[in-house]
């Protein structure tokens, strides 16, 4: 079991990722801050090529396309499968600075059925 926001719980999503379809021309340097866990405020980040996680890794990105914000609360709910972070974003849950666009371009693929199968195989390896 890998603890939500460790470097092992974003080896492991990476891992289990393997598999997406590709999506030409969807590309994204996304960094994350998610505030307020019982281990203070947790950095990470992730690099999306053409539709594919190929890099993930907890700490500081440089020269994101964009970051994700939201508090533990709201990243628990988007992990455990309660809460659509599409929804989240719409909702000001998650707030994005930065290239909009570019986080525009992804949203298709958090509705897809491969992403949404991805997410309940990485909640079935999580532990909070």
């Amino acid at each position: 079991m890998a603890k939500y926001l460790t470097q092992d719980w974003l080896d492991e999503g990476r891992r289990l990722a393997a598999d997406q379809p590709e999506r030409p021309d969807v590309s994204a340097r996304i960094q994350y801050v998610v505030t307020g866990g019982p281990d203070g405020d947790v950095r990470y980040w992730w690099v999306v090529e053409d539709g594919r996680l190929v890099e993930s890794q907890i700490g500081e990105l440089d020269d994101p396309d964009f970051s994700l914000t939201m508090t533990y609360e709201t990243g628990i709910e988007i992990a455990r499968g309660q809460l659509d972070p599409n929804v989240a974003f719409m909702q000001g849950r998650m707030k994005c600075a930065g290239d909009v666009g570019k986080l525009m371009q992804l949203i298709p693929i958090t509705g897809s059925p491969e992403y949404r199968a991805l997410q309940a195989k990485i909640r079935e390896t999580l532990e909070f």
